[in-house]
């Protein structure tokens, strides 16, 4: 079966939530937003392409910072309202130089920072 983006469930604003996975070990890396025009970028590159809210324009992975996100797989999800990137990631994936953006814990009710950045 051929993908069709287009039966994907876009927001009012014409985005996914996209959440990006390490290959291999499984480790969450970090949450961004695709719309159509950058998940075909994606799949025609292999080098994933997100779309910058705060930018209006599409965001490379890595393209400044050499941290690049190379295309494993697509996966989308039972209800087509989020997708799966699975990845190759060189270096770190979140713009503080961690290895996830997920380096917050809330233990006991207490914000928790549970990873220092890795440059």
């Amino acid at each position: 079966m051929q993908f069709d983006p287009s039966t994907l469930k876009f927001d009012d604003k014409g985005l996914i939530p996209a959440i990006a996975q390490q290959e291999g070990t499984g480790e969450v890396l970090m949450m961004a937003w695709m719309n159509a025009a950058s998940i075909a970028k994606t799949l025609e590159s292999g080098h994933v392409t997100y779309w910058s809210r705060s930018r209006q324009g599409f965001w490379a992975k890595g393209e400044s910072s050499g941290h690049v996100q190379k295309l494993v797989e697509l996966r989308v999800d039972c209800d087509r309202d989020c997708l799966l990137v699975i990845v190759d990631q060189t270096g770190p994936a979140c713009h503080t130089n961690r290895r996830n953006c997920f380096y917050t814990a809330v233990r006991e009710g207490e914000e928790v920072v549970i990873a220092d950045p890795m440059v």
